[in-house]
């Protein structure tokens, strides 16, 4: 009878540490880019029920002002007045306003750059502050939220997250604060003090404006009428 010969033991197949690396940094990138898509693809039809800074102020506060607007619950002339006041070009680029931002460049400190886009991320996705990782994050974000959301959707999330008054969040809230009226009934003046107050809410007032925010607003609302006229609201209105 032939003897059975033993089968020579298999050599455990080793991994060096350098693939090993590679193979994680890929699985993880790969699931930073679904958690990215998911997280972008979710709010292009769900409402963004809250953000991390209206938590912090309705913890500090103990509680907000905020109701929720559709886009067809607001005035038109309201968003046209935030786009003048904020971005005048956003229906040109595609999350970064690379002219605004070189003009920003020369003039060091004294004006921003901010895209109402990169605010939308902002506020909707990250938390505030100067940080440079909040900065990479929101330029990684900004144009794959361009790229999912239609413009008019960009507007419509703004709009119901910005902050108005301390306390104070949406535009609906913001009407009924201010002016007791709704939203869709906001006149033109009423809008353009609206986005008037919008980069220093908690030293401004809409109702109580200043010289310096009543000139401000007066220029607001001839801006609006100007990008109605020449095709710059084009890309979020009928």
């Amino acid at each position: 009878m032939a003897r059975s010969r033993k089968k020579p033991a298999r050599k455990r197949a080793t991994i060096s540490p350098l693939r090993w690396l590679r193979r994680w940094l890929l699985r993880a990138v790969l699931a930073l880019v679904v958690l990215i898509g998911s997280a972008i693809g979710l709010y292009r039809f769900v409402n963004p029920p809250t953000t991390i800074y209206i938590a912090q102020e309705s913890a500090r506060l103990g509680g907000v002002d905020r109701d929720w607007a559709p886009w067809d619950q607001i005035a038109p002339v309201m968003a046209r007045s935030v786009v003048a006041a904020e971005d005048a070009n956003f229906c040109l680029h595609w999350g970064f306003d690379m002219a605004a931002i070189r003009d920003a460049l020369e003039d060091g400190a004294n004006r921003g750059a901010s895209t109402i886009s990169q605010q939308v991320v902002k506020n909707v996705y990250l938390w505030h502050g100067r940080t440079w990782t909040r900065k990479a994050m929101e330029a990684v974000l900004t144009p794959a939220m361009e790229a999912f959301w239609p413009k008019r959707r960009i507007l419509e999330v703004y709009l119901n997250v910005a902050e108005f008054d301390e306390g104070v969040f949406g535009i609906e809230a913001a009407a009924r604060h201010y002016f007791g009226t709704d939203a869709r009934e906001l006149t033109p003046l009423q809008a353009a003090r609206l986005a008037a107050v919008l980069p220093d809410p908690k030293g401004r007032s809409a109702s109580a404006p200043s010289d310096w925010l009543r000139r401000r607003a007066a220029r607001i609302a001839d801006g609006a009428a100007l990008i109605a006229k020449d095709g710059r609201a084009a890309c979020f209105e009928d």
